[in-house]
């Protein structure tokens, strides 16, 4: 039989590096919901009027360290900030509870649920920039190009370029990393090529680099 996965309601509780006035916000909203919501909420943690207290005595202890700044009101605005906060998870866990999995009823007691990141599909990878060719030994390129995100591996392709005549089909050398540089050998000295690269993802190869060419020594 095939799995059921449940999905569990959850509150979100990491506010403790929110601003002052963001958690006050979610503090004031859960009291709210929780307390003004007997028939649903029947058995919370502590009651609603010592919530009130210890949010009110944060949000004073706040606005008096902002205006003096000082060492003592900053140490009293953290250690009411602290203890608002603590309640203000253990009231999360009791409503993760209580609410039994219901949307509806999580949504009235003020917490936020918590959102899992949507996966997006794999995109294809964009075309790799034009390669940079350096002369090696006689007969030899270096091609050297930039990485590409999430590139598995790539493709190298070189061509000469004749004045005239029929084309020619291009070279493909498989490289794994574009470090070290690919070093490309056995080109006839005094012929043009063109360099390109693609690369390779989850999707497939990407388009072609615009060409870069060089006259081989």
């Amino acid at each position: 039989m095939p799995k059921t996965k449940l999905q569990i309601i959850k509150p979100f509780l990491a506010v403790s590096n929110l601003p002052d006035g963001d958690a006050l916000h979610r503090l004031i909203s859960t009291h709210d919901g929780v307390f003004n919501h007997p028939t649903l909420f029947t058995n919370p943690p502590f009651d609603g009027p010592t919530y009130k207290s210890v949010i009110d005595r944060f949000a004073s202890a706040a606005a008096a360290a902002a205006q003096d700044g000082g060492k003592a009101a900053v140490e009293e605005r953290n250690k009411s900030r602290r203890e608002a906060i603590m309640m203000y998870r253990i009231l999360g866990h009791y409503v993760e509870i209580a609410c039994k999995n219901d949307m509806n009823t999580f949504v009235s007691s003020g917490f936020t649920a918590v959102t899992k990141p949507q996966k997006t599909a794999p995109q294809p990878l964009p075309a790799p920039e034009s390669p940079s060719l350096e002369q090696g030994q006689p007969g030899e390129i270096i091609v050297t190009f930039k990485p590409v995100p999430k590139a598995l591996h790539y493709q190298v392709s070189h061509v000469p370029v004749p004045a005239s005549g029929p084309s020619v089909n291009p070279t493909t050398v498989f490289v794994t990393s574009t470090k070290p540089p690919t070093v490309i050998k056995n080109l006839t000295p005094g012929t043009t090529y063109a360099f390109q690269v693609r690369a390779f993802g989850k999707l497939g190869y990407s388009e072609w680099s615009n060409p870069a060419q060089r006259m081989v020594i």
